[in-house]
């Protein structure tokens, strides 16, 4: 499976009624699209507009278990996160966010339900 494919279900997961109805908060779920390939003008466009690299896939924009937010930087099974990537989720949990990466869409639900449940503690940190 692609990444673009383990968001989509995590999205698919996050839609469900019955999902939806225990974590309303999950229609704040968005993805940051920051990846993907462009040609030179388009990819000098978006930086001008703010898009940055390393910034991660994936953000819930809600306040749980002590932190104000949760990021996802979301890889394929046998992905490698970038050193922009690491950076980043470096400095978003030095701001009291909860940044991690995931290997694929499954790990990704686990770390969304543990976060929203509370059950993350400092020391699950990447």
């Amino acid at each position: 499976m692609t990444e673009a494919q383990h968001q989509q279900y995590v999205f698919k997961w996050a839609a469900q009624p019955h999902i939806r109805a225990k974590y309303p908060c999950l229609a704040l779920l968005h993805h940051i699209p920051n990846g993907g390939k462009r040609d030179a003008r388009e990819a000098t466009q978006l930086k001008r507009q703010g898009v940055k690299s390393g910034v991660p896939d994936l953000h819930l924009p809600v306040a749980a278990g002590g932190y104000n937010s949760l990021y996802i930087e979301l890889k394929a099974d046998k992905g490698k996160p970038s050193n922009a990537q690491l950076w980043w989720i470096a400095k978003l949990n030095s701001y009291n966010n909860y940044a991690t990466i995931c290997y694929g869409w499954q790990s990704a639900i686990e770390v969304i339900l543990r976060y929203l449940d509370g059950k993350i503690n400092g020391t699950e940190r990447d």
